[in-house]
């Protein structure tokens, strides 16, 4: 049986689960310890854990898939915390940039009387400022913008990376969800976009690497690395 309430550390690692899931990258212990760049031993330690409390269950081969239970405080969490970076950037007026460490504090904490006034407050908005689904099962798929091809038609659908120093580089790079433009040059260093205003924003390959995007043409679709999923150098968690 499950417990009632997961733990903070649970909560963590449910969360990450949960991305991997989404990004339709196997749910294993080594996805997971590369995702939040924790040693194996860890990690193991915790999933064990998390599979005596009732959350997940682990296959011979070692996929783990969420229990009832499971999905379903793995989602709620996702759900605040992506809530509430919206909350912070749109009612708050915290650029979009620096939310995502004040909605890992805040997002164990949240009661649903707070859930469901910061719902209210966000209006029709669908997703977190760095372009992920608040509701589960809504995510579009996308490629990623370093496969795109030279004058290709683009929109920036998300961030698969949020660690904060990478969202500060795009926020200064001029990339944002919504964007739209043109890919106009490409190599093994830089991808650069012009968007539709005319003005043109360069980023690494390696960074283009994690950032979605629909694209006309499209190259063939394909699943992102576990460690495009690292949101920090020095600590895990979303």
């Amino acid at each position: 049986m499950a417990t009632e309430q997961a733990t903070v550390a649970e909560e963590e690692y449910l969360q990450t689960l949960f991305w991997l899931q989404e990004a339709k990258l196997p749910m294993t212990g080594a996805n997971v310890a590369r995702a939040m760049q924790l040693s194996a031993p860890t990690v193991h330690e915790m999933i064990g854990r998390l599979e005596r409390d009732g959350y997940i269950t682990r296959a011979k081969d070692k996929q783990i898939s969420f229990t009832a239970n499971g999905l379903v405080h793995a989602e709620g969490v996702v759900r605040r915390h992506r809530l509430i970076e919206r909350f912070l950037t749109d009612v708050l007026g915290i650029p979009w940039d620096e939310v995502h460490e004040e909605a890992e504090r805040l997002e164990h904490a949240m009661s649903p009387v707070l859930e469901e006034r910061m719902l209210a407050a966000i209006g029709d908005a669908k997703t977190c400022p760095h372009g992920h689904p608040i509701v589960a099962g809504s995510r579009i798929d996308g490629v990623p913008l370093a496969d795109v091809a030279e004058g290709a038609a683009v929109t920036i659908l998300r961030f698969e990376n949020e660690a904060e120093d990478l969202l500060h580089y795009l926020k200064d790079a001029g990339i944002e969800p919504g964007l739209k433009g043109t890919l106009t040059a490409t190599s093994d260093d830089e991808v650069t976009v012009t968007g539709e205003d005319g003005d043109t924003r360069t980023i690494t390959f390696s960074v283009a690497e994690t950032v979605s995007v629909l694209a006309d043409p499209s190259p063939p679709s394909r699943i992102a690395l576990p460690e495009q999923l690292v949101l920090a150098r020095e600590r895990y968690g979303r």
